[in-house]
């Protein structure tokens, strides 16, 4: 016990803030906050939050920013927060946290199959590493599709004792939820923004050998973020009363998702990503999973459907095959493409490609040989 948990429970904190961040954000979007807004304002307070610690560690780290540097940053902050962040917020708008958190955990299996298409994974179907990758990303797909386009009956669970009357009146005073197609196009954004985080892995695997400050990046990064999330918003609604915050739940939204799902959660993954791997990271991601469906039922009075559940079960199946095919590869230096630094749910030109969290947020470089996910996206 004493310090050797630590670890561990840093990453149980990870996931309990995670789940938080899809619990108020949805709070916040049911009382007609626009999801353009929501993130605008994430991106720039992770941006204030980070800065001082990107200053205090990294000023004499001797990195350079380049031209070529910040170019990079800009096309990971398009496809690891904007896009990531828009379609997830916009598909959230539609659908329920637990089945937006379940479709989060296909992230893996598609940076697998990016990765692979572009030669930068191995393939060896001959070995059972290759195969319990490519089997999972399959299972993992597969129960990514069941999700949207079978509900199927509810499940009849007790009531909650401890349901939140705020939530409540919040969702009352939303739109009707969205039922037939608005509900599958809700579940396809949550896919797409997960191909936008994927894509982010590859971009950030090429940045990676050439920049490596991983708060300095991030903070670049949620900087600009900020400024093409706020021209989305304005491009969207010009009113400049979709910005009001009040001391309600837009206020707390954004604050939290801000400094917990872009601040903390990224600085006690990026130490457990130093001491354990970013394996040992990923192995958490599911566990979001189960707290969000927990507390959407408890909280939020959420209602499970049969589909949602045969999904959530074969998308953590199928993240648990890619895992376990990548760890047993890592384990054989013999499988290994080129040798490097630690390993993760893909690795990428033998640097560690963390797939981590569940919720779409922000990822960067914990040193030359690797790249973690940074709260989180989702």
């Amino acid at each position: 016990m004493g310090r050797e948990s630590l670890p561990t429970l840093a990453m149980v904190m990870v996931q309990l803030g995670f789940a938080g961040m899809n619990v108020v954000s949805k709070l916040a979007l049911d009382t007609g906050m626009s999801p353009y807004v929501l993130i605008a304002y994430r991106n720039i307070i992770a941006a204030v939050f980070l800065a001082p610690f990107a200053y205090y560690f990294e000023r004499k780290s001797g990195m350079v920013i380049t031209k070529k540097v910040l170019v990079q940053i800009f096309f990971s902050s398009i496809f690891g927060a904007t896009l990531n962040q828009v379609l997830y917020f916009v598909g959230l708008k539609s659908t329920t946290p637990t089945v937006a958190c379940a479709l989060s955990n296909t992230l893996p299996a598609l940076t697998f199959a990016m990765a692979a298409a572009f030669r930068m994974e191995s393939v060896r179907l001959s070995a059972a590493a290759g195969q319990a990758k490519v089997f999972g990303t399959v299972v993992c797909v597969g129960g990514s599709m069941i999700m949207p386009f079978y509900k199927g009956p509810l499940l009849r669970l007790w009531a909650s004792p401890i349901h939140w009357r705020f939530a409540e009146s919040a969702a009352s005073g939303a739109a009707a939820p969205a039922a037939g197609g608005a509900a599958v196009l809700g579940d396809v954004l949550i896919i797409l923004s997960c191909a936008a985080w994927a894509v982010w892995f590859i971009i950030q695997t090429k940045m990676s050998e050439r920049f490596s400050a991983p708060y300095t990046s991030t903070t670049i990064m949620c900087l600009m973020a900020g400024v093409q999330c706020a021209g989305v918003s304005a491009a969207m609604d010009r009113s400049v009363a979709v910005w009001k915050l009040g001391f309600d739940i837009r206020l707390y939204s954004v604050l939290y998702i801000g400094v917990v799902g872009s601040g903390i959660a990224f600085a006690l993954m990026s130490w457990c990503i130093q001491v354990r791997g970013p394996l040992f990271v990923s192995m958490f991601s599911p566990l979001m999973l189960v707290v969000v469906a927990i507390v959407g039922w408890a909280i939020l009075d959420e209602k499970i459907h049969v589909g949602s559940a045969i999904g959530s079960v074969l998308i953590v199946a199928g993240l648990y095959m890619v895992l376990w095919g990548k760890a047993r590869e890592m384990g054989s230096p013999s499988d290994l493409d080129g040798g490097g630094g630690g390993g993760g749910v893909v690795e990428l030109n033998g640097k560690g490609a963390d797939a981590a969290t569940t919720l779409p947020v922000f990822c960067t470089t914990t040193n030359k040989h690797e790249t973690t996910r940074n709260g989180c996206s989702n």
